[in-house]
């Protein structure tokens, strides 16, 4: 498929799609297939807007560049990035460099679980097998020339971009390699004092690090910068919470470390694509 996207050329395509009544949680906002050549060219993760969304994009040839909340990365050929929106990252190209790469933008629940868990376990940079780009391509190629564009259409395209994502990190994954002890000590700390305030600078001291050796450790060992960690684990228990118990958003927020319930059903929003109160409808679904 890989092959066949090439042979189709550059190209790009938005889906505009009418708002349907039964809801698919992952969808297909776009496709691409581009090359840039010696010209200005960057995307920051924060000045795209607050809804939700994550761009997979895959280099073909060339070189990209992104720095994720600090931490930077060369993006080559066989390489697949996965970012969410809104994130402290920036991706661009080099002056002088040549980027070809194709791409897809997705939104939704689904898509953005997907996301988080490719995140957590293998950062923002996939090294993917060529049979498992020809898969993500093959999901761009359809997007980009599979006529009238459906919320079906859409959908399984998106869908099956992050199946071959999710089979690239976890389908033959080898067991994690334990966290050293240090950082294993923080980790434990922070699942044990989410009420309270975790800034960087008491989680370096619980390792006993200096906060940008710690810093850099840390992403390098998860895969993820410490707030994003921090983050995610009250996210995690907020939605244990809402499934779990009949507190309200008020009284969750004080218990996962969130200021007050509008900051919560604010946050929540934007990295869960729903808010606190349709997740917990999620709990009468599944009886």
């Amino acid at each position: 498929m890989l092959s066949d996207l090439l042979a189709h050329g550059h190209d790009i395509r938005s889906a505009e799609l009418p708002r349907s009544p039964a809801h698919l949680h992952c969808m297909a906002l776009g496709a691409g297939y581009e090359q840039r050549i010696n010209e200005e060219y960057a995307w920051d993760g924060l000045k795209r807007g607050s809804s939700p969304f994550l761009v997979l994009q895959h280099t073909v040839l060339g070189e990209g560049r992104l720095d994720y909340a600090g931490t930077q990365y060369r993006l080559r050929s066989g390489q697949t990035m996965l970012v969410t929106m809104p994130h402290a990252h920036r991706y661009w190209l080099e002056r002088g460099g040549r980027w070809e790469y194709f791409w897809l933008l997705l939104n939704g629940r689904e898509a953005l679980r997907l996301a988080r868990e490719i995140l957590a376990a293998a950062g923002p940079v996939i090294e993917v097998e060529p049979a498992l780009a020809d898969r993500m391509a093959g999901a761009c190629l359809s997007l980009l020339t599979g006529g009238r564009m459906t919320p079906g259409l859409a959908s399984t395209a998106g869908y099956a971009a992050m199946a071959a994502l999710h089979d690239g990190v976890f389908a033959e994954r080898k067991e994690a390699q334990p966290l050293p002890p240090a950082l294993a000590r923080v980790t434990d700390f922070v699942g044990r004092h989410l009420a309270e305030a975790l800034p960087v600078d008491r989680l370096a001291a619980v390792a006993g690090m200096s906060r940008a050796h710690f810093v850099r450790q840390f992403a390098v060992a998860t895969g993820r910068p410490p707030s994003d960690f921090v983050l995610e684990r009250r996210l995690e228990r907020v939605e244990r919470l809402l499934r779990a118990t009949e507190l309200t958003v008020g009284e969750i927020a004080g218990v996962t470390g969130f200021a007050d319930g509008n900051y919560l059903a604010k946050v929540f929003r934007r990295e869960r694509g729903m808010s606190p109160r349709a997740c917990r409808a999620t709990r009468a679904e599944a009886n």
